[in-house]
């Protein structure tokens, strides 16, 4: 698998980040091996909180939320999805697929770094791997955080405002990764926080992840992951662990995902389920303490 690796001086001084960097090395699936990088900030003996990013963000989306969990006592682990951040970037758009994205992160958390009793705080693509990570290893999760993200299968036609996305990001001729992130924002982004998102991709051949991402979500009942998705809904509809919903109410993809989940999952059951208002798609960076904050609480909690 060829793969092309983002300079490290693409990320000197990026406003608000400035984590040392950690990195794993898991198998590509092909032969050889990728490396993985990730945030891994507060004490080693904490409790484990993994954030997982979605697209087309990174790690750099939990800047905000990182210091109010730390302070709070908690180990933050936040992976860069391979494709993006400071992780490899398959150049093959074809060697990206649903499956290997679940492998990839389970090599990372489970296989490299051996985490268990996990926090897992989810949002967009974060969810889609990470629940499907839940559903897999359950006796790794202590709770989980859902946040403006699903599972889908494809058995329900998805929506006008993912549809015109995913015709977006196909057609776009060159894909604007920080405009992206600032459109999905209620918040304007400050011009050096939108280059701190295009930080990862120097150029096009870097975005072949980000790229591919939109054509992955399940879309209709015969999508090669669509299996694999009902049977972890499956596993989920007996997860009974605590399960918090924490949507904004400015997000024209995910709205009504958190009533889903809390009907389907019964971890939910009982748990104080939030709405973070004034907040878009990228909650963590339009309300990133507040997020963070319901975080530390709902494991004080539990």
């Amino acid at each position: 698998m060829r793969c092309l690796r983002t300079p490290d001086d693409r990320f000197d001084g990026l406003a608000g980040y400035d984590f040392e960097p950690h990195h794993v090395e898991v198998p590509d699936g092909d032969g050889g091996t990728l490396r993985v990088h990730h945030l891994d900030e507060g004490p080693a003996g904490g409790e484990a909180v993994v954030c997982l990013h979605g697209e087309p963000s990174w790690s750099y989306l939990y800047r905000h939320m990182v210091p109010v969990m730390v302070g709070a006592g908690l180990r933050v682990i936040a992976p860069d999805l391979v494709g993006f951040g400071r992780s490899d970037k398959p150049a093959d758009r074809g060697d990206y697929t649903y499956a290997r994205h679940v492998e990839w992160m389970r090599a990372t958390l489970f296989d490299a770094l051996d985490l268990r009793d996990v926090t897992l705080v989810c949002q967009d693509w974060g969810g889609l791997i990470g629940l499907r990570l839940v559903a897999e290893h359950p006796e790794r999760f202590a709770r989980v955080v859902a946040a403006n993200t699903f599972l889908p299968t494809g058995d329900r036609p998805p929506g006008e405002a993912f549809l015109a996305w995913r015709r977006f990001s196909q057609e776009v001729e060159a894909f604007p990764a920080g405009a992206i992130v600032n459109g999905a924002c209620t918040t304007d982004l400050a011009p050096e926080v939108v280059a701190g998102y295009d930080a990862p991709f120097p150029d096009e051949t870097y975005k072949e992840g980000a790229r591919q991402f939109p054509v992955l979500v399940p879309a209709a009942p015969d999508d090669p992951a669509s299996a694999a998705n009902r049977a972890a809904w499956e596993v989920l509809g007996r997860f009974e662990r605590p399960f918090l919903t924490a949507f904004s109410d400015q997000d024209p993809i995910t709205a009504g995902g958190d009533r889903a989940l809390q009907a389907a999952i019964p971890g939910c059951a009982g748990q104080p389920h939030t709405t973070i208002e004034g907040a878009g798609h990228f909650l963590q960076e339009d309300r990133g303490p507040e997020l963070a904050r319901v975080v530390v609480d709902f494991i004080a909690s539990t």
